[in-house]
């Protein structure tokens, strides 16, 4: 058998389309009709909901699933039609794919073409599935999430015998509003917010960050309350995501209100900060 030329197009989960944060949860791949041989198609997606919840914990995980189940009924139907033209030689495997799911503005949405030739179809559609979609399930498996960054926190409170409630607190301003995870008040708001960064990518780091930059500049604009905003950033865990990781909290450091970020390995020097704010509460008979 002869080379064959091929095109494929990945699937994205955006999951915020205004910082353009995405998962890849599907792949298209189109061998055009070639030299006699008909045209291949072959797709593959994921659904398991497993692999987006250490990054997105607010996604709507029936109307995810229902997605992706509606797309691959499509993506059988039409890789027939398609496969059923001997002579199918124009187009690319996104022209394919937009017909299993059109451009909807929706947080499914296609990436542009790749391309390729290759003598085994198959098996170079599997090796470019286990590039974009497998590895993110391995690389998946022991990510780090919020709650994980914040629980060094809390325990160390514990062992100092630090009793504050912390409590979610909705900081509003006049043109938008956010919410803080954790927050106490000390004659104003301290609001903690732990941020796990051992995401895929290094876009999608510095997006993290990006988007806590514009919730807190939103919020800056006619705050309701006098508050103070913490960060506890967790390392991601692949090395080479290292200086994203770093632009991160250069990103959150430049933050309006002049937040404060503190590392994972910082935790004592926070600890210690909440302590002292505490003792003065207490001392001052609240």
């Amino acid at each position: 058998m002869s080379r064959r030329p091929y095109s494929y197009s990945v699937l994205r989960y955006v999951h915020d389309v205004v910082t353009g944060e995405f998962v890849n949860v599907g792949l298209v791949f189109l061998a055009a009709g070639h030299e006699g041989y008909p045209p291949v198609v072959l797709t593959e997606f994921k659904e398991r909901i497993q692999r987006l919840r250490p990054l997105f914990p607010d996604i709507d995980r029936i109307a995810f699933i229902a997605a992706i189940a509606a797309v691959r009924r499509a993506s059988k139907s039409i890789a027939k039609q398609v496969e059923g033209d001997r002579l199918f030689s124009s187009g690319d495997a996104r022209a394919v794919a937009t017909r299993m799911l059109p451009h909807d503005g929706s947080s499914l949405q296609w990436s542009e073409i790749g391309t390729g030739i290759a003598k085994d179809v198959e098996k170079e559609f599997h090796r470019i599935a286990d590039r974009m979609l497998s590895t993110y399930d391995r690389r998946t498996e022991t990510r780090k999430t919020d709650d994980d960054v914040w629980r060094p926190v809390r325990q160390a409170l514990a062992d100092r015998h630090i009793a504050i409630e912390f409590e979610p607190k909705v900081i509003r301003g006049s043109v938008d509003a956010i919410e803080f995870a954790h927050s106490w008040k000390n004659g104003r708001i301290h609001a903690y917010e732990p941020l796990s960064f051992d995401l895929a990518d290094a876009e999608n780091i510095k997006n993290k960050a990006r988007r806590w930059m514009g919730h807190l500049s939103s919020v800056n604009i006619g705050a309701s309350d006098d508050f103070k905003a913490y960060f506890i950033a967790g390392r991601p865990s692949d090395d080479r995501l290292l200086p994203a990781y770093h632009a991160a909290l250069e990103i959150l450091r430049a933050a309006p209100s002049a937040p404060e970020v503190y590392e994972e390995g910082e935790v004592d020097n926070l600890v210690n900060s909440i302590e002292d704010e505490f003792r003065q509460h207490q001392a001052a008979g609240y």
